[in-house]
C-alpha cells in the first residue's frame, strides 16, 4: 500500500510545529483524596481541559486491543495504538488464542522445550499475577498442565512477585494459588516433581528495562540459575518473613521490592537450580521487561555481566518466551507466539512525505515514543528525517525524585522546537506513571505539579512559534492512588487503572476551522488520524477516524 498522504483541501496546518506532550499514566478520574491529577495544583492542565477542544479517550481493553474491558492499559500497547492509528490484538489476547486454539503446543518451539525437558528441568519464569499487563498466572498454569500431559516430570517455577498491576502485597494469595495447581499436578504422577524454585519483587530482581539497571538482572539470573539468594523451605515463609521485616523496620514494603530468594530442600539445597540441557521459557507476554533477562540466557555474545557462578560454569539451556520481544534485534531466538505486525505507523507515512520529526524521553519510556510507537520496530524510519533523544533516569526509587527527567525532557525538547528543525515533535513524561507506580500520593502529586508547570512552558514556546500542542496520556495511574473499602480502609494501589485518558489541544491561532468531533467509540487508536489532520494531510483511509472535523 502507498505511504503518499493526501493533502487536506481547506487546511495546511500552523506555521509552527505540532507537539505531542504523553503524560504516562495520567488518566481521568473523579475528583478525591485519592486522585494525584486532581489534588495536585495543575492551572494549566485545567485549563486544557475545560477548553473547547478537549475530549476524553478510552486506553484499555478492547480499544488498545486487549481482551475486554477488565484490562488494563499499558504503556507498551498504548504507544502502539498511538502511533498504528489502528488497533491490533496485543500480548495477552494473542496468547488466549493460541493457547485456546491450541495452536501454542504445536509450534516447533514447544516442541523442543519438551524435549529438553524430558531429560532435564523446564523451568518456567515470569511475572507471577494476573495483572493482565505483563503476564497472567492462566497462562503459566496452561504451560504447566501441558508440560505434565506430555510427560514432563521436573518443573520448577521461578516467580517475581508484583505489587505493580495488583495490590501491593498479594504475592501470598497468588503462591497459594499455584502451591494448589503444582500439588494437583504432582498427586496425578507419582514421579512428578513440580515446584516453586526462586523468586523476588519485579523492582528488586530480573525485571530491568532499556538497560537501566544490569545488576538487577545478574541477580535475579543468579538466583534463577544457580540457587544464589536467601534461601526458605518455600515461597510463602520468604514472603512472610519479609513481611513480618519490613514492618518491624516500620518500613511499608510491597511485594515489587521483595528481595530475591530460594527454596532449599532440608539439606540447605536449592530444588530448582538449572543445568546444561534444561529449558527455559519466560511466560510474560509483554516485552519491555523481559528482554534483558532473554537476552542473559539467549545471548552468546552476552557481555553485561559475568553469567557463570563461582564454582560452575554458566549452563547452556534451550531459552523461549512467550512472544519475541524485539522483532528488530529478533530478542529471544526462540518464542511460542508470533506478536502483532504492526505496518505503516504515522512515522512512516512522515518520514514519506519528507516530514522531519523528533522524539524524546528518559530512559524509563524512551522505548515507548521510539520502538513501540513506531510498531515494535528498533532503530530509525529515516535517520535523515528523525531524532531521537534519550535523557538518562537517575537509578533511584522514583517517589524519592518525583520530578524524575521533566525538565530535562522540556529542556530538550523547546531547544528542538526553537531549531526550526522539525514540523512533528513527541515527548513522553513518564512521572505520572513511575511516581504512581510506588504508591506514594504525595510523590505523585508532586510529580503532576511539575508536568503541569512544564506544560505551561511548551504552551508558551508553541504559542511563540504559531504551532499547535496535543495534550494525552497512554493510560492511568496517578488518577486513583488508594482504594476504600466499605469499612473506611485505605488500600495503596500502585497499578493502572480502567480510567479513560484526556485529550486536548492547544492552538494559538484557533479561528474555528474545526471542531472536536470524536466517534463514539473514541480512544488511543484516534489519535494518529488527528495529528495527521492538524499537519494539513487526510488519514489514510484504514485509520481510526480523527478526532476533530473540518
Amino acid at each position: 500500500m502507498s505511504l503518499e498522504l493526501a493533502k487536506l483541501p481547506s487546511f495546511a496546518g500552523r506555521p509552527g510545529p505540532l507537539l505531542l506532550v504523553i503524560a504516562d499514566g495520567v488518566g481521568v478520574a473523579p475528583a478525591g483524596p485519592g486522585n494525584a491529577v486532581t489534588v495536585a495544583d495543575t492551572p494549566r492542565l485545567d485549563a486544557l481541559e475545560a477548553g473547547e477542544l478537549y475530549t476524553e479517550l478510552a486506553a484499555h481493553g478492547p480499544a488498545v486491543g486487549l481482551p475486554s474491558d477488565d484490562d488494563m492499559g499499558n504503556s507498551e500497547v498504548g504507544h502502539n495504538a498511538l502511533g498504528a492509528g489502528r488497533v491490533f490484538a496485543q500480548g495477552a489476547k494473542l496468547v488466549n488464542q493460541a493457547i485456546g486454539s491450541g495452536a501454542i503446543f504445536e509450534t516447533d518451539t514447544w516442541k523442543r522445550v519438551v524435549e529438553h525437558a524430558a531429560h532435564g528441568t523446564l523451568h518456567l519464569l515470569g511475572l507471577h499475577s494476573d495483572g493482565n499487563v505483563h503476564s497472567n498466572l492462566e497462562h503459566l498454569y496452561a504451560l504447566l498442565r501441558r508440560a505434565a500431559d506430555e510427560g514432563v516430570t521436573s518443573v520448577a517455577v521461578h516467580i517475581l512477585h508484583d505489587g505493580r498491576d495488583v495490590d501491593a502485597r498479594s504475592a501470598l494469595r497468588y503462591i497459594e494459588r499455584t502451591e494448589s495447581v503444582l500439588a494437583e499436578i504432582n498427586a496425578a504422577g507419582a514421579d512428578r516433581n513440580f515446584r516453586i524454585a526462586s523468586g523476588g519483587g519485579r523492582m528488586k530482581i530480573t525485571m530491568d528495562r532499556y538497560g537501566a539497571d544490569w545488576p538487577m538482572v545478574e541477580r535475579g539470573y543468579r538466583a534463577h540459575t544457580f540457587g544464589e539468594g536467601r534461601p526458605f523451605s518455600s515461597a510463602t515463609e520468604a514472603v512472610e518473613t519479609m513481611y513480618r521485616e519490613a514492618d518491624d523496620a516500620g518500613k511499608d514494603t510491597g511485594d515489587q521490592n521483595l528481595a530475591e530468594f530460594v527454596v532449599v530442600d532440608e539439606a540447605g539445597r536449592p530444588v530448582g537450580t538449572m543445568h546444561d540441557g534444561d529449558a527455559v521459557v519466560v511466560f510474560n507476554f509483554r516485552g519491555d521487561r523481559a528482554i534483558e533477562i532473554s537476552q542473559a540466557y539467549d545471548d552468546e555474545a552476552f557481555v553485561h555481566f559475568d553469567r557463570s557462578a563461582a564454582d560452575r560454569a554458566r549452563p547452556h539451556v534451550y531459552f523461549a518466551g512467550m512472544l519475541e520481544y524485539d522483532g528488530d534485534l529478533h530478542v529471544p531466538t526462540h518464542y511460542l507466539v508470533d506478536p502483532p505486525a504492526i505496518d505503516r505507523t504515522v512515522s512512516h507515512y512522515l518520514c514519506a512525505e519528507g516530514v522531519r520529526s523528533f522524539a524524546v524521553s528518559e530512559t524509563q519510556k524512551y522505548g515507548h515514543v521510539t520502538y513501540f510507537w513506531n510498531g515494535n520496530r528498533s532503530g530509525y524510519i529515516d535517520r535523515s528525517l528523525e531524532t531521537y533523544v534519550e535523557i538518562p533516569s537517575d537509578n533511584v526509587e522514583f517517589d524519592e525524585t518525583p520530578a524524575m527527567k521533566v525538565r530535562e525532557i522540556t529542556a530538550e525538547v523547546i531547544d528542538l522546537l526553537r531549531s526550526g528543525e522539525y514540523r512533528f515533535g513527541r515527548l513522553n513524561f513518564p512521572s505520572g506513571d513511575m511516581v504512581g507506580h510506588t504508591g506514594n500520593l504525595h510523590a505523585t502529586v508532586e510529580a503532576m505539579v511539575v508536568i503541569d508547570e512544564c506544560v505551561a512552558e511548551l504552551a508558551a514556546v508553541i504559542d511563540e512559534l504559531e504551532g499547535l500542542l496535543v495534550f494525552t496520556a497512554d493510560h492511568g495511574n496517578a488518577d486513583i492512588m488508594f482504594t476504600e473499602n466499605a469499612d473506611g480502609v485505605r488500600s495503596v494501589k500502585t497499578s493502572h487503572t480502567l480510567s479513560p485518558v484526556p485529550f486536548a489541544i492547544h492552538d494559538p491561532n484557533y479561528d474555528g476551522e474545526y471542531r472536536m468531533a470524536p466517534p463514539a467509540d473514541a480512544g488511543l487508536a484516534n489519535v494518529a488520524a488527528t495529528l495527521l489532520n492538524l499537519l494539513g494531510y487526510e488519514a489514510p483511509d484504514d485509520y481510526r477516524p480523527s478526532l476533530i472535523q473540518f
